[in-house]
């Protein structure tokens, strides 16, 4: 199916095709039509669609727990703003419905492995190859290697309205390990508020942008717009992009992952990661 293929209405007679959700009966009867699965739900099929959003990158700091809280909440309505580039029936309730399902049935990774093959962002901005980019509206960032090729998606928390996250073309200036940016968080804030590392930005011409990749002492308000402008992290997805990026490597932050910049007319679509154990 086409990323950009709206979702057929759901009938009692379609069925999930994802292994992820076979033999979930409550995934059936929100499939058919019959309630959707939202705060207070509880059970495998409430965990079924938990491992699907960590699998895919959502941030979801208490796991795959089986119950469906303000946090399973905040992660379905991330994934329903980005499945709506292309299931435009899709609506961002926080709620699982049958449009959503059908959506994360066909967005999600197959069963012990992770990341995502479809509705990806392309990874140029302006015709410039980038190694990660961060979508704000769906609070993901994407990691690729130098050939394009998907390596990772993680979770984020960017910047709150009073203190937008900047869109643009950026680039690494500086990165400082555990030592360093505990010492900074200590010194600037008081407390580990940047995790154990830190990637510091600058804009693609070098001049300051003043944003960052870190980590965060709060994984609880991951998934939202909370920061001062710099982009959080998990502290064990931040040291792995530590661990992947280079200085003058470029990093585009965008709105959406349709973002018009992102891209160039004939590129082809990014690879899909290799198979790995969710």
């Amino acid at each position: 199916m086409s990323s950009n293929s709206p979702v057929p209405p759901p009938t009692a007679a379609s069925a999930l095709r994802n292994k992820r959700f076979s033999g979930q009966p409550s995934l059936v009867d929100v499939l058919s039509g019959k309630g959707t699965i939202g705060p207070g739900a509880r059970g495998t099929g409430v965990r079924a669609l938990q491992e699907a959003l960590l699998a895919m990158g959502f941030s979801l700091p208490g796991g795959a727990d089986g119950a469906f809280g303000k946090q399973s909440a905040k992660a379905v309505r991330n994934f329903q703003v980005h499945a709506q580039s292309a299931f435009p029936n899709v609506k961002a309730t926080g709620g699982v419905d049958a449009a959503t399902l059908q959506a994360l049935d066909a967005l999600a990774p197959a069963p012990k492995q992770t990341g995502q093959s479809q509705n990806l962002p392309v990874p140029r901005y302006d015709g410039t190859p980038v190694r990660v980019v961060v979508v704000k509206n769906e609070h993901r960032t994407f990691l690729f290697d130098a050939q394009g090729q998907l390596q990772g998606i993680f979770g984020n928390a960017v910047g709150a309205n009073s203190s937008p996250t900047d869109k643009g073309l950026k680039q690494v200036s500086g990165k400082l390990g555990r030592a360093e940016a505990y010492a900074l968080g200590q010194k600037l804030w008081g407390g580990p508020v940047y995790g154990p590392r830190l990637i510091d930005l600058s804009w693609a011409d070098g001049s300051r942008s003043g944003e960052e990749l870190h980590g965060t002492n709060a994984p609880d308000k991951l998934g939202e717009d909370v920061s001062h402008g710099c982009i959080r992290h998990g502290n064990t997805d931040i040291i792995a992009l530590y661990d992947a990026l280079q200085l003058k490597d470029s990093v585009a932050i965008v709105d959406t992952v349709k973002d018009p910049r992102l891209g160039s007319p004939g590129m082809p679509p990014p690879q899909t990661p290799s198979p790995s154990v969710a």
